[in-house]
């Protein structure tokens, strides 16, 4: 507590200070000197005594004595006593801050007691934790060590060969089946480029063939063939794909590859089981052409014949019979049609009333033969013309008729037909007989493949089972449906409905043809009898040679030769033989060659690196003879030829004449599925020749490029087929091809979207 003393002494020593201490002693000396003055004054009037000068005297002169000393003496205390003052307050100022500072010195301590036991029980926690973390990581570490190492065993054991290369090309891992069939221990392969550890001739070279640089960064899946030191060849299919790391950089690629031996030994099998049962065929159909091609000829010149109705009846059916039954022959030996359930429909313009009366003639005859009544009901106008394929639908027709015949003992059977054009224009036929019928549960699998009826009454007809499914799959080929309907023993009824439209009578303009002097090279004495009287009748020479040597006598003494028909098939020689001397021959390269032959397809294979100028199914077709003649030799087709040939340019997409063909003959959605299943059949086609282009075997590639650009050809892609073309006959380069073929396939995209949009644009 701060004593009243204080202030007082403060406020005097101020004063001091404020007047100076003589001023101030003085001014206090003559107080003090008058203070006495009124003492002595006071203490005289109040005691009444006489005031004598002498001690006034006294009194004054002693206070001037005494009083300057004790002012003086007063005034050293008071300064002294201030200073002291003021030391003891600045000391207690200090000592307080002292004070103060050594409790923030001490609060600050505490709280860095209490941070750093914090701090020390963090520590200690995150000690437990890292701890913790360690046991899990070790834990964790055998888990992965034991997982890696049950991994590694299956890599190993697995009987697929895997193998990974870096960004430089070395091998850094591998499994125990590549350390097979490298021949080499991994120790030997991981680290090392492959392309320094083996020759490109070595069978393992094959296995380790990659891309280009150009083309890294795509994936690629090949079939490779592996031949092992004992001889044994393997096939293995070998997935190829890049890696990438997280920022997308290249830095290796995978290599997996699965052995697929035994499946290419079945596929090989396959193959060779499908090319026999095509060469069986073929040679049968072959056989069987030879007593066809005489009917077919013979019958055709008795319609040329005078005959009377009847007989101009049986003629034309016994000719319709022929030229179906050539083209049945037609399809077997396509067998791959068969089996893709892609048989060509060719639409054309058909005499409805003529075309009844023809199946009409052949169901009485089969219908007399048995006993049976035949009957034929015609509804609505059918002295019209209708867009059909006459061949197919003849044939579906006379398979019911068969059936219907077949399973009747007695009664009728009926033909009925009726021209419709609501809700939409469609020709319906029905097939009626009162036949032993078909059980329900069985109508529906009727028509399925090799399906038999299990009915006791019809185990003793003998039957392929396939008749009825050949008939459904043409039906819904031509847009079609067909149905039935029975009850047993009262009979069935088979109900076809196509869909058609109104066309025009076929045109029978005059084809304007010079007469031509004609090689016909044809062995079979028949067949050469026929093509003769066909091409004499339309006013042609025909100079006949049954043997490719007087084939060659004939070219060579003959000087007026316009034309050579050319039979594939000879007992001395082979037709590609005969037209690849004709095309040697300078002075008898420029004349036309025409195949005959019953396989045109596998005939054009054989010729595809000869130039011939068309092919003839045989047997001879008047209205496709006629139409070769006049490509050939009439100006009129000449002049129409060069004109499409000036309106194609280079970089025409799509070959508008055959589109437009197709569409009108087809109609749109057949040719769209057809230009669908070209886009299925594409990458099949691309990968084929990747993967020759990467294996460089040039035979492999240049039939992939064939059969591409016969496909392409087929839906009227017409720079896809010339690009295909040009790589199936220049000579490759195989530096940068694999690119070239992926830029190839996005451009062929491209032009499908194209041929889509005008397959719409024709529908719309």
């Amino acid at each position: 507590m701060q004593s009243p003393v204080h202030p007082q002494v403060k406020s005097f020593a101020a004063m001091i200070r404020q007047w100076g201490r003589l001023r101030f002693g003085l001014i206090l000396l003559a107080l003090c000197c008058l203070a006495v003055l009124l003492f002595y004054f006071g203490v005289t009037s109040l005691l009444q005594l006489e005031r004598q000068l002498p001690q006034l005297y006294y009194l004054l002169g002693l206070c001037l004595l005494t009083m300057p000393i004790l002012i003086s003496v007063v005034f050293y205390l008071t300064l002294h006593l201030d200073a002291t003052l003021l030391y003891l307050q600045d000391s207690a100022h200090q000592e307080r801050l002292l004070s103060q500072s050594m409790q923030d010195s001490i609060r600050q301590l505490n709280f860095e007691i209490e941070e750093r036991k914090k701090a020390f029980q963090a520590k200690r926690r995150a000690i437990d934790e890292l701890r913790k973390e360690i046991s899990e990581r070790k834990k964790t570490q055998l888990e992965l060590e034991e997982q890696s190492l049950l991994i590694r065993s299956i890599v190993d054991s697995s009987p697929d060969l895997f193998y990974y290369r870096d960004e430089k090309g070395c091998l850094a891992s591998c499994n125990k089946m590549f350390e097979i069939i490298m021949g080499k221990p991994a120790a030997q392969l991981i680290g090392h480029n492959p392309a320094l550890l083996y020759a490109d001739d070595n069978p393992q070279a094959a296995i380790l063939t990659e891309y280009q640089q150009v083309a890294e960064q795509t994936e690629l899946t090949l079939d490779v063939e592996f031949l092992r030191e004992d001889g044994q060849v393997l096939w293995f299919e070998l997935r190829k794909v890049p890696f990438y790391d997280r920022y997308g950089r290249y830095i290796g690629l995978l290599g997996f590859g699965r052995d697929i031996t035994s499946r290419k030994l079945a596929e090989q099998a396959l193959e060779k089981a499908y090319q026999d049962k095509g060469k069986f065929i073929a040679t049968l159909s072959h056989e069987l052409r030879t007593p066809l091609n005489g009917i077919v000829g013979l019958s055709r010149r008795l319609l040329d014949s005078q005959l009377g109705e009847p007989q101009q009846g049986w003629a034309n059916t016994i000719f319709s019979s022929a030229e179906t039954l050539g083209n049945i022959f037609n399809d077997i030996i396509d067998l791959d049609k068969i089996d893709r359930q892609d048989l060509d429909i060719v639409y054309q313009s058909v005499h409805v009333q003529s075309f009844i009366n023809d199946i009409a003639n052949f169901a009485e005859l089969i219908c007399q033969q048995k006993g049976l009544q035949f009957n034929l009901q015609c509804d609505g106008e059918l002295d019209i013309y209708l867009k059909l394929d006459a061949t197919r639908l003849r044939q579906v027709l006379w398979n019911l008729l068969n059936n219907a015949v077949k399973f009747t003992s007695q009664g009728l059977v009926s033909l009925h037909c009726q021209f419709l054009t609501q809700p939409q224009m469609r020709l319906a036929f029905s097939v009626i007989d009162t036949g032993i019928g078909i059980a329900q549960d069985e109508q529906a699998r009727i028509f399925d493949m090799y399906y038999k009826s299990s009915d006791g009454r019809r185990m003793s007809i003998m039957g392929s089972g396939i008749g009825l499914s050949v008939s459904r799959a043409l039906v819904e080929a031509m847009q079609g449906k067909v149905s039935v309907k029975s009850l047993p023993g009262e009979g069935s009824c088979f109900s076809v409905s196509l869909p058609t439209e109104l066309v025009l009578a076929p045109s029978e303009n005059t084809i304007n043809c010079p007469e031509l002097t004609i090689l016909l090279i044809e062995d079979v004495p028949l067949n050469a009898e026929i093509a003769t009287a066909l091409l004499e009748q339309r006013g042609h020479t025909v100079i006949h040679a049954d043997t490719g040597e007087d084939a060659i006598a004939l070219l060579e003494t003959e000087d007026d030769i316009d034309l050579v028909l050319l039979d594939m098939q000879l007992p001395d020689m082979n037709g590609d033989q005969i037209a690849r001397y004709i095309r040697t021959e300078s002075h008898l390269s420029a004349i036309p060659i025409v195949v005959l032959s019953a396989n045109v397809r596998k005939a054009e294979e054989q010729l595809q690196s000869i130039h011939i100028d068309g092919a003839l199914a045989k047997p001879i077709n008047t209205n496709k003879l006629d139409q070769m003649l006049a490509q050939l030799f009439s100006p009129s087709a000449l002049k129409i030829q060069q004109l499409s040939q000036t309106e194609t340019p280079e970089h025409q997409v799509l070959d508008t004449a055959i589109l437009q063909d197709y569409l009108q003959s087809l109609g749109p959605d057949t040719v769209r599925r057809s230009a669908q299943l070209f886009s299925q059949l594409l990458p099949g086609y691309i990968n084929k020749m990747i993967e020759a282009a990467v294996l460089q075997h040039a035979e492999e590639f240049r039939e992939a490029a064939h059969k591409l650009k016969g496909a392409a050809a087929s839906v009227g892609l017409l720079w896809v087929q010339r690009q295909a073309k040009k790589l199936e006959q220049d000579e490759l380069q195989w530096l940068g091809l694999e690119r070239q073929l992926v830029d190839f396939h996005l451009t062929t995209e491209q032009q499908l979207a194209a041929l889509y949009q005008y397959i719409d644009d024709f529908k719309a």
